[in-house]
């Protein structure tokens, strides 16, 4: 017992010198933490930014690779180059909103930027779709106001539903990468713009898809200061799952001959391919804004739905997550956290925001192709689709756009 007492009383004195030591570098750790998001969040009030919207014409004879090799503008590394760059001004490399929105069935696509690249995107745009009209708008956001009490507001996030190596289901699986005839095109979003024509007055569908380029910025294991793309390790991680399963043993247990099956080979080659491709940090959110009175449920199924086509069972897929709503009444017996998630969700729309504080949120990587499946401009639009369109076919883009 003695022994007992002397050991506890050694630890006690041994903690107590060091409190000193310990508690000034845990102090600097927080007060550290607080400074990043304190000196980013004003280096982003700082900025101005743009809200671009496109109007299509009535047909586009490109197919979705035309997006692609657009979405390749968008990869920009640049704006944190260095330590005094990234933790003493705040810097940060551009993300952007890529956005489909519905206003009581008036379809609309947008793209968000900092205006200091509003100039290049736009020339982007141009040089692959040059029938397309494009506007610098009030940012459609800004007409809510859910303090009034006149709006109200469901919301959610989406996850894939594999790892993030696992591609989805892309415009190549479609098809899509062949010229063909546009009236036998089978594109995925039409069936998201049909949806999308189809809610009624009263009622707002907002899809937000924020993209930033991927880095490899993983702490690589067993370094102290060297990176990893933990993106590209986990594919072969994944990949050396699957030769693994394939993998016979004789009776004595040794290792024998692998024998891939075709889906097996199948899916490694999507992985291959996918990881061979430029990658985006990707987060999707949804917002169902609707009157008070004017509540649709099925709207919340219809957005969600929204990212079915672009599933693949074999791969990867969209599934909803982080909503507004909860699935028993004694998980918020008084409406209080329903009333702050929606308001939370809501500002984070508004502010575009998902790769910092405070609206930091698990994002997931999307290359190239994959966000040009979910975010492109149809080929043709059904005649029951309330897209805006360009009044004239235009031959060519401004020519005063900047470089």
């Amino acid at each position: 017992m003695d022994s007992f007492n002397i050991l506890i009383t050694t630890v006690g004195e041994i903690l107590l010198y060091l409190v000193p030591v310990v508690l000034p570098i845990a102090l600097l750790a927080i007060l550290w933490n607080y400074w990043k998001v304190y000196i980013r969040n004003v280096f982003f009030a700082s900025q101005e930014y743009s809200l671009l919207q496109i109007k299509l014409p009535k047909t586009i004879d490109k197919t979705p690779q035309a997006m692609e090799l657009f979405m390749l503008s968008l990869f920009q590394t640049g704006g944190e180059a260095t330590w005094i760059d990234r933790l003493w001004n705040g810097k940060t490399r551009p993300w952007f909103s890529l956005e489909i929105t519905s206003d009581g069935g008036s379809v609309h696509f947008y793209i968000w930027t900092r205006k200091s690249s509003a100039g290049y995107i736009e020339s982007q745009l141009y040089a692959q779709y040059p029938s397309i009209e494009i506007a610098h708008v009030e940012d459609y956001t800004r007409d809510i106001n859910l303090g009034s009490g006149e709006f109200d507001v469901w919301g959610c996030e989406f996850d894939l539903t594999a790892p993030d190596p696992f591609p989805i289901k892309t415009y190549v699986a479609y098809g899509l990468d062949k010229d063909q005839d546009v009236e036998k095109r089978i594109d995925p979003i039409s069936q998201t713009l049909e949806f999308l024509s189809s809610v009624t007055p009263g009622n707002r569908i907002w899809l937000q898809i924020l993209v930033r380029a991927h880095k490899k910025e993983d702490p690589k294991p067993g370094t102290w200061f060297d990176k990893t793309d933990k993106w590209k390790d986990d594919a072969k991680v994944e990949i050396k799952k699957i030769k693994e399963e394939a993998t016979t043993k004789d009776d004595e247990g040794k290792k024998s001959l692998m024998q891939l099956t075709d889906g097996q080979k199948e899916t490694i080659l999507a992985i291959e391919k996918s990881i061979a491709k430029y990658p985006f940090d990707v987060g999707i959110r949804g917002l169902y804004v609707f009157e008070k009175d004017g509540f649709d449920g099925a709207n919340i199924g219809g957005m969600i739905g929204s990212f079915k086509q672009y599933s693949d069972p074999t791969l990867n897929g969209f599934k909803p997550a982080r909503t507004t709503s909860f699935n028993y009444p004694w998980q918020d017996f008084t409406g209080s956290r329903v009333k702050r998630a929606k308001q939370k969700i809501f500002e984070a729309y508004v502010e575009r925001g998902y790769f910092y504080e405070p609206f930091k949120k698990p994002h997931f990587i999307l290359n190239t192709e994959e966000l040009a499946t979910i975010f492109h401009f149809p080929a043709s639009v059904a005649e029951s689709t309330s897209l805006e369109r360009v009044d004239s076919r235009k031959g060519e883009a401004p020519a005063n756009l900047p470089i």
